[in-house]
């Protein structure tokens, strides 16, 4: 369903003025976690997010993603900045994260300033920023099972890397002979580009923001919750030349978005300057979504 423009205004003068008098000078109250901490699912995991992912694994269909694909390939819903998107971001809270207690563009954020202060180019920087922007699917009434989470390929079997595997017991698809061999639909090696991912904000944002940035930005924000992948080495059969050498990007991506979450002191009113200038370079005022 689509925001009327008036409610969409009102939302969004709304959580600016919150982002402007409660984030300008944040200090997260977060204890800081060691390294492998992050993502511990076994020993830490609520009920609300294996609930979350019980949902998606048994919803995440190749009809379901095929029809989602179709359905968000017309970019008529929405049209707004790169800012505005940012601003939307912090209503949403992510029901799949176990590390994640601060708002969401904080992370967004701190993910861009790590990457700023170690030196990497300004493309990379922007896609710390601007990564997760694809959860404003949420505003178009997608439940978070289709919005966040781990992805993995559909049409094939589930490799057991992906997290929570057993929850896709339910899911029509294991009742496919045809989906449930190791290539599936697809033949060997044939690139990720060739295979259908499960629907979320990944896929979304790319399809959103492919004719604006460079090939490793787009490659990072299609598949960067593809952990399976890029963290437990998983569907390499699936893979071809071009995602072996992309994978590299992914993984040095995983390691400042994953880690960048502490509660290290971050004044937004000092960075943004820099970034509007940066969100400019790279982007139209405005763009459809």
């Amino acid at each position: 369903m689509l925001l009327s423009k008036k409610g969409l205004l009102m939302k969004k003068n709304i959580i600016l003025l919150a982002i402007l008098l409660n984030i300008a000078n944040l200090t997260t109250p977060n204890q800081e976690k060691l390294t492998d901490e992050f993502r511990d699912f076994e020993h830490t995991t609520s009920e609300t997010i294996k609930e979350f992912y019980r949902l998606n694994h048994t919803c995440q269909t190749l009809d379901f993603v095929i029809s989602q694909k179709q359905k968000y390939a017309t970019f008529d819903r929405l049209k707004m900045s790169i800012w505005d998107a940012i601003a939307l971001l912090d209503t949403i809270v992510d029901e799949s994260d176990p590390d994640l207690s601060l708002s969401q563009s904080v992370h967004a954020f701190q993910t861009a300033e790590k990457l700023r202060k170690d030196g990497h180019p300004r493309w990379l920087i922007l896609t710390g920023l601007i990564h997760d922007l694809g959860k404003v699917l949420v505003f178009f009434e997608e439940p978070q099972w289709a919005v966040v989470g781990d992805t993995f390929p559909v049409g094939c079997a589930y490799n057991n890397k992906v997290i929570f595997t057993s929850y896709f017991a339910h899911n029509p698809d294991i009742n496919n002979p045809t989906l449930q061999t190791q290539y599936g639909i697809y033949p060997p090696n044939c690139g990720l580009e060739n295979i259908h991912m499960s629907w979320g904000h990944d896929e979304y944002l790319y399809t959103v923001v492919k004719n604006y940035l460079p090939p490793q930005a787009l490659y990072i924000i299609r598949y960067h919750s593809f952990y399976a992948a890029h963290k437990e080495n998983a569907y390499d059969y699936l893979m071809n030349d071009y995602d072996t050498s992309m994978m590299q990007w992914l993984q040095l991506f995983s390691n400042y978005d994953l880690y960048s979450k502490n509660s290290e002191p971050i004044n937004i009113t000092e960075l943004m300057p820099y970034y509007k200038e940066l969100v400019t370079e790279y982007f139209p005022e405005i763009i459809n979504w």
